[in-house]
């Protein structure tokens, strides 16, 4: 009896401690129809989490929707000129210059999908329907790309530097334990639930990426040893931390029509397991100076520009 007992405890400490890496309270319910499986979970039963405070004012853009098919396994923030494998593609919007052999000082200059003349790269691992076989189904196109700046509800912000780098989430968060993992899976009718989790979407809901990046920046430096510490997230209450400067904070939605009960997945590395914990984007800000001096007045008058 004794050692029923044990192993029943051992599988629920075991079931427990997989609910908390996933970032789903302990008892929310999880999809785990054959078709879809533990990674999945219904977003009604996803709890509503604090999203990031923000000001008043906004600006918002428009850059297409990777309808062109921009994509290769480059990631020029983190391996210039280095091909990626060929299980992890990204999706591009921006700067029509990013392949495998670009740099980040290759990038301006060149010609973008941006309306307004933006030369930045926004970049994010594609997504596929089917989650059977090695790689997956045919990449997805996104059904809508927004891209949004916000002010800072504290302090007005600056302008972005040229060359700016900006990363969120963590391509590696299955087997690294997952500190910087971000819950940016959402859908179009649930935005205040975002879970780490591939979300299945009431019927006529759009399956969401929402990559809010950090916006404090160290007033120095456009990049850092792991491209974290030159540009951290805000406080609790929206002010940063001692010795940086807000920035505009940029907020990526990737949206996707994925009929409900369809399985999945995002591109990832080996040992990942196509986790939707691993996750991630990254920008390099080519926004013209003139432009971004602009847009940190809008946002400062808290206005809501275009």
């Amino acid at each position: 009896m004794a050692d029923a007992w044990s192993r029943r405890r051992a599988v629920t400490l075991t079931l427990a401690i997989e609910l908390v890496l996933a970032g789903v309270a302990i008892g929310a319910a999880r999809v785990t129809s054959p078709q879809l499986g533990p990674d999945y979970v219904d977003i009604a039963k996803v709890p509503a989490a604090t999203v990031p405070v923000a000001a008043p004012g906004s600006y918002t853009w428009d850059c297409g929707r990777n309808e062109i098919g921009h994509r290769n396994t480059a990631n020029i923030v983190v391996t210039p000129r280095r091909p990626g494998p060929v299980h992890h593609v990204h999706d591009y919007v921006g700067n029509l210059s990013v392949d495998v052999g670009s740099t980040v000082e290759s990038l301006p200059g060149a010609a973008t999908t941006c309306t307004n003349g933006d030369q930045s790269t926004y970049y994010w691992p594609a997504l596929r329907m089917g989650g059977t076989g090695e790689h997956g189904g045919a990449v997805q196109v996104p059904a809508e790309v927004t891209l949004r700046f916000y002010g800072n509800a504290r302090t007005p912000v600056v302008p972005m530097p040229q060359l700016l780098r900006g990363a969120v989430g963590d391509a590696y968060a299955y087997t690294n334990g997952g500190a910087l993992a971000a819950p940016v899976w959402s859908c179009s009718g649930e935005t205040d639930r975002r879970t780490l989790l591939y979300p299945v979407c009431g019927r006529g809901e759009r399956v969401l990426r929402i990559f809010d990046f950090p916006s404090c920046w160290d007033g120095r430096r456009v990049d850092s040893k792991g491209h974290r510490q030159h540009l951290v997230f805000p406080e609790a209450g929206g002010g940063c931390p001692v010795s940086t400067f807000p920035v505009p904070r940029l907020e990526l939605t990737v949206a996707y029509d994925v009929p409900r009960g369809t399985p999945y997945r995002i591109d990832a590395f080996d040992a990942q397991r196509h986790s939707p914990r691993t996750d991630h984007a990254f920008f390099v800000n080519l926004m013209p100076d003139g432009l971004m001096r602009q847009i940190a007045e809008c946002l400062n008058a808290g206005r809501t520009c275009r």
